[in-house]
């Protein structure tokens, strides 16, 4: 994972950002359970099909949210818990990419073209989730800010499914 140089001569060259798509989740309403999927149809403008926040626009990015997987990891090894991949609520979870580097730039998970728009920042909900009684909510927030992930918007209609690359132009 990472930049691959896939062309190269003496005056540039063009990479590609190898990262997979190792877990997809949806939710059906706010505060309903996550549902972990294979695949899920995402239509332009409007978000993942199916998913508390399909048509949604309250607020910049909400079509479809991302995490990285290792970020999590690294969160249930601070706190002794068993890794969970779903505990974020984000819809997609990366392994191999800084998301934080896609803000502002255009990229593809399979055929889907996304625009990463801002840092998906850790709110109360996240914070209320993941706190226990030697972790208040107000810690779990300081500790996620600038690691919860990516809100992008969905700029064309497709399919994401498990396994997918994401690639973006370097």
């Amino acid at each position: 994972t990472g930049w691959t140089i896939i062309w190269r001569s003496s005056i540039c060259a063009w990479a590609v950002w190898i990262v997979i798509i190792e877990r997809i989740f949806t939710s059906p309403e706010r505060g309903a359970a996550q549902v972990e999927r294979d695949r899920i149809r995402l239509q332009s403008g409007m978000g993942v099909v199916g998913d508390r926040n399909f048509g949604v626009h309250k607020h910049p990015g909400q079509n479809l949210t991302l995490v990285e997987a290792e970020e999590i990891e690294r969160f249930c090894a601070e706190q002794a818990r068993a890794p969970d991949l779903s505990l974020t609520r984000r819809n997609l979870v990366t392994r191999g990419v800084r998301l934080n580097d896609l803000v502002n730039r255009e990229f593809a998970v399979g055929d889907v073209k996304l625009r990463g728009v801002e840092l998906c920042e850790p709110c109360v909900i996240l914070g209320s989730a993941l706190s226990n009684e030697l972790l208040p909510t107000s810690s779990v927030i300081k500790r996620w800010v600038g690691r919860g992930g990516l809100r992008v918007d969905v700029l064309s209609d497709g399919e994401i499914i498990r396994g997918a690359q994401v690639e973006a132009n370097a």
